[in-house]
Order: structure tokens, then sequence, then C-alpha cells
């Protein structure tokens, strides 16, 4: 367990890696790739569930100064402890944000977490027995500032991306400087604490920042307010975004940045959705992209988008639509693009047929599961991931080669798979999808990287090393993996592993209810022309609690001689119960 720092003392050692840091970033060629991984979200108290807890990763590279990286989570560092009221109770406290924020200034050897202002139960630590509750008050927060003053809560779902600065005539342009935008999903603060700060149940909003040295250093004023990019009504409730900043000079639309989301309404219809800002997310204009399909069992619904731009500004977004009945069920990976900068949108083309990963609905959740009995929710494996090497920041030497990589049921239980498929400039036609992932992996979450140039690919996966459990007392392993194979025009070279991270027991990570655990639904990768860099949920540092997995199935057994008292996590189990950490890999081009 990492030694627990003084707030005066974590808050010195910001300032300094800071200091050393804002040099490395404007130095050129000061790209340091140690290899091997080590944690991104490096500010939690690991030994109090929820505040250890983190999942959904995120991450961006400048692709004009490729030594920055950003990463976001989901993270529970601000939120109350579970001894806080009810002792067998850990709920998300009301009001207090879920969007943390991490920088790297060296291409991903090292991390920081900065520290803002905002509503906070993180000092809600309760003691045992009952006992009030919590009060929510402004203090230190690890996560996005000004929602609170927004009327708004930021409630993870991370999304983040770089593109040009706009100048003072509006025109975009590298030599104006770096803007990161960080999307994520948000709903209101409640009645008592200020007005409603957007329509319906959640919203996509936007912060960004020019100052991201500033920003590190924990000075919220080099953060915007959140701005809704979601076109929203009473009955909305926006979902599993991706943003996208056109990052590549060459384009008719350079600056231009790109929200796709799914956007749930009341009767139970997603359409996909775009949204797009041309003054860098100012404001937002809104079209749907697909149809409103809620029809069992052959278009069920549609989630899992991804965005992104060729070197000549076309805009491609990619989902997966489900289906109901008999499982596993089979998907449909979908694409349309735009020519005219988000504007106008072709219909939806359907590029190939998925098995999702699903072949166990847990009773309790009512949720797929693939590690085993009360195991991680796996709704979104099958969704696609989808890079293009479009020459960023310049354009000259985009090849526009594009990459997706999902995980697939196809092989079975106990044999999902990592699937890539391939395409050349415009994504016309698509490779057959083939397998990479380790023999004995099975894979949960996967995400591709290209490097600008087109030369190399990497693909990052969370995978389960255990067959699915039918018990909570058998240990099960989660790994993260990191492949890398070179591009020769539009042919993918053999794939090898670059890196093998270390395997945890997902038995403890937990939903905040403790009935099951708590993955996420993504993991994420980028590339540069000399490295590449991932993120993934691990629980390496997660202990396992007897406690919680007794409990856990006696809920899923009809046998009441069984049932067990509901165990209360700070008193009943090991201190770092429910640590799930995001880890971060980087490594220079194996293959230059």
């Amino acid at each position: 367990m990492r030694r627990l720092r003084t707030r005066a003392a974590a808050r010195l050692s910001v300032l300094v890696a800071i200091s050393a840091c804002a040099f490395v970033a404007l130095t050129p060629g000061a790209i340091a790739t140690h290899g091997g991984d080590r944690e991104v979200t490096v500010a939690s108290n690991d030994a109090i569930f929820s505040q250890n807890k983190q999942n959904e990763p995120a991450i961006a590279v400048d692709a004009n100064h490729p030594n920055i990286l950003a990463a976001g989570s989901n993270d529970n560092i601000d939120m109350e402890a579970c001894n806080a009221g009810d002792d067998t109770t850990c709920p998300f406290t009301a009001n207090v944000g879920g969007s943390g924020i991490y920088f790297s200034f060296n291409s991903g050897d090292t991390w920081i977490q900065p520290q803002y202002t905002g509503l906070t139960a993180r000092g809600c630590l309760g003691v045992v027995g009952p006992d009030p509750g919590c009060q929510v008050v402004q203090g230190p927060i690890g996560t996005l500032p000004h929602y609170d003053e927004a009327g708004l809560v930021s409630d993870g779902d991370p999304a983040l991306a770089f593109g040009p600065q706009p100048g003072p005539g509006g025109g975009f342009s590298w030599a104006n400087g770096s803007r990161l935008y960080y999307a994520n999903l948000t709903s209101n603060v409640s009645a008592s604490l200020g007005e409603p700060g957007a329509k319906g149940f959640e919203a996509i909003a936007v912060s960004r920042t020019d100052d991201v040295a500033a920003a590190a250093a924990g000075d919220e004023s080099a953060w915007t307010a959140p701005v809704i990019a979601s076109k929203q009504s009473s009955a909305t409730f926006a979902d599993k975004e991706q943003i996208w900043a056109d990052n590549a000079a060459s384009s008719p639309f350079f600056g231009n940045v790109y929200v796709c989301y799914a956007s749930f309404t009341g009767n139970g219809a997603a359409p996909m959705r775009v949204s797009r800002s041309t003054n860098g997310g100012d404001t937002w204009s809104t079209k749907q992209v697909s149809p409103a399909h809620n029809v069992a069992p052959s278009h069920f619904g549609q989630s899992g988008c991804t965005i992104r731009t060729d070197s000549d500004g076309v805009v491609y977004v990619f989902w997966e639509e489900f289906t109901s009945g008999s499982l596993p069920t089979i998907g449909t990976h979908f694409m349309v693009k735009s020519t005219d900068g988000g504007r106008s949108w072709s219909r939806p083309q359907a590029l190939r047929k998925v098995t999702d990963p699903c072949f166990v609905i847990d009773p309790v959740i009512g949720r797929c599961v693939e590690d085993g009995v009360a195991g991680a929710r796996n709704d979104l494996a099958a969704a696609p991931s989808v890079d293009i090497a479009n020459g960023a920041p310049t354009g000259d030497d985009a090849t526009d080669f594009m990459l997706t990589a999902w995980a697939d049921g196809r092989g079975g239980l106990n044999n999902e798979h990592v699937m890539i498929s391939a395409s050349p400039k415009g994504g016309t036609s698509w490779s057959a999808p083939v397998a990479i992932e380790t023999a004995g992996d099975r894979g949960y979450y996967a995400a591709p990287a290209l490097s600008p140039n087109g030369t190399d690919a990497y693909v990052v996966y969370n995978a389960f090393t255990t067959p699915f459990r039918n018990d909570t007392t058998s240990p099960r392993g989660l790994v993260g993996v990191v492949k890398h194979a070179d591009v020769s025009g539009a042919t993918l070279g053999p794939w090898s592993t670059l890196h093998r991270g270390a395997v945890g027991d997902p038995r403890g990570s937990s939903q905040n209810d403790l009935t099951a655990e708590f993955l996420g639904d993504y993991v994420y990768a980028v590339a540069t022309r000399t490295y590449g860099a991932a993120v993934w949920n691990d629980a390496r540092n997660a202990a396992d609690c007897p406690a919680i997995d007794a409990w856990r199935m006696s809920l899923r057994t009809e046998d009441t001689s069984d049932d067990v008292p509901t165990p209360a996590p700070q008193q009943d189990c090991p201190a770092t119960f429910g640590n799930t950490d995001i880890f971060g890999w980087s490594q220079l081009d194996p293959t230059p």
C-alpha cells in the first residue's frame, strides 16, 4: 500500500514535479519512454473504499507536443467512506464529481493528478456504527473544477482530445497553442445547491484548458466552465460519448471538434448523435446520424461510439447495434461519415457482424458478466474502437490507414477473442477480422492506436486469465496487455507482445452497492511517430474480501441456509478492498 502523505507534502511534491515537467514539455525531443507500466491515478487513498476506486480510463496525446499526455477516469477520490452513515452501504455521494484528470509531460513515464476546489466528501470518514452521515462541503477535489459553480456534477465516462487553439480572428493554428478538451457525463446538482444546469437525466459537458502546465499544477483558472454539448430534453439520458478534435492542418475543417454519443430517451430509443463545434467548444450543434431503433430482437439498441477524422477532414463515426434474444447475441458494427465538416452525414453502413461476449446474465445486476458469478459487467466489450493514421499535426505524411479493435465471443465461453480489422483510406473495405490475443487471454475490452504516419499499430486490451467461475471463492485473474505490429502501406505485419501487466483478482473490485464487481467499459491507446501509450483498468492492488464473496454468492442462491449479513467493508474487508487503479504504459517504437 502506498504511504499516505499529508496534503501539504503532496502539494509541494506536485509543484516540484510541475517545475521539472514544464521544462520537459517545452524542450524539443524530450521524450522519455522507459517501458513498463505505472499507476496513473496517483492521488487516491488506496485504503478506503470507495475513494480508492477508479475505472473507465481515457487518454489523449498532444500531436504538436507529443511528450504531453492527458488521461481521465471515473474517479471516486472525493466520495464518502463506507463508515459514513450506515457502515454496510458505500454510495456515490450526491453532488460530488467523479471525472478524474491526470497529466504526463514525459510521454507517460510519470503522472500527476492535480488538486482543485469543489464539492467534496473525501473528509467524511464516519465512525464504526451508525452516525448522521455526510455533509458535502467546499474542499479539495481530484476531479474537474467549476462544475458545482455551473449547477452541475461531473459524472465520469471521460473522453479527451487535443486540438489547435483558435486565434484572435477565429482561425485555428498550432502556432496559437494546443487546447485540451475533456468530455464527460454530467447531471444537475440537487435543487438546494443551485439551479439545474442541464435538461434531462444525463447530459454531455465539455471542459477545456489551453494551459496544461497550469492545470496540472492545480490552477483551476486554467480550465473553462463546462459547456453542454449534447442536445437535451427532459427525458434524455446521453451516454457513452467520445470526443475528437480535427488535429491535422491539411484538413479544410482543421480545429473542428466532434462528440458522438448515444441519446437514450424515455421510450427506449437510443439514436446515435454527433455534436459539432466550429469555435473551439464555445457552442455546439447536433445531428442525429442513425435511426432511433428500439425494436427487439433485431434492432434492440445501439451504443459504444468512436469518432475520428482523416487528413482530408472526413469525419467517421462507428458504433455497435445490439440484438436481443438467445445468448450470445449477434451485433453489427456500423459506420457513417461526413465530408463537409459534420454538417451532413452518410447513411449508416454495416461493416461486420460481431458476437457479443455475453454468455451469462447475472440475475442480481441484470447485466452480462464474463469472469464469473457476481462478476464485472461487459456490456460494451464488442463495441468498435477505431484509430486513423491522419498525419497530425500537419497531415503531410498521412496514410489514412484505419484500424479497429474489439472483444468478440465467437469462440464461445472461455474462448473470447481480441479481434482487429483494417481498412485503407476511406473505410470502403475492411479486412477479415483476426484474433490477436495471447493464448489463454479471454478478451474483455480492446482499443487500437496508429502512429500518425501509419507505420506502427498498437492494441491495448484487458483480459480475464481464468475460466468462468461458478462460485465466488475461486481466484480470478485480470490483466492488461499491449501488442504491436508494423504497418506497410495498408498491410499489417505480425503482432508481438510489448507489455503484459501484473495479474490482479477482479473479485477485489466492486460496484458501490457492493453486489458485484465493477471494472467499467473502456481501455484506450494513443501513438506518436516515436512511441505508443495505453491505459487500462487494473486490479493488482485490489484485495479480495471473503466476507463480500460469501455475501455476493448468497444473493444468487435460493437456499436461505447460506444467507449472511451484509458486510461492513471497512470492518470486514482488507483495507485495499475495491482498490482498482488505472495503469498506464508507454514505450518507444520497438522497430523504428
